[in-house]
């Protein structure tokens, strides 16, 4: 077992109600459970997002915590939350990485692997 290893996993949601693809607004929710697989305690410090859209534009997005918390997790804890993101385009993607910051003092990344946003049935 590593020191430090904090596992993302995510599931994505096409929010049709708030949608408006007349106006080409896709509106996605996305839920996210971290654990922390690790042996060391650690907590959230910041998030670093790349959106990028069904024509390859690419948005960063940075910024402390993850919805206005600081999830703390002791070796085996895991933390959820709901967030979303607004798309042009039928299908998109996101990746990123959470900054934590160990009890021990060591600052390391867990990687947040590449998912596609997509509208159901647009994708072939």
């Amino acid at each position: 077992m590593q020191k430090y290893d904090v596992a993302v996993s995510v599931r994505t949601e096409y929010l049709a109600s708030q949608s408006t693809p007349n106006e080409s607004r896709y509106v996605f929710a996305y839920h996210i459970s971290i654990t922390n697989c690790g042996t060391e305690p650690a907590k959230l410090q910041t998030r670093h997002w790349i959106i990028t859209n069904g024509n390859e534009q690419v948005q960063e997005v940075k910024g402390s915590g993850v919805i206005g918390e600081y999830p703390h997790l002791a070796p085996g804890e895991s933390f959820h939350y709901t967030s979303g993101t607004v798309m042009d385009t039928v299908v998109g993607s996101m990746q990123g990485s959470y900054q934590f910051l160990a009890d021990d003092g060591t600052e390391f990344d867990a990687p947040i692997r590449p998912f596609t946003l997509s509208v159901p049935n647009q994708v072939h």
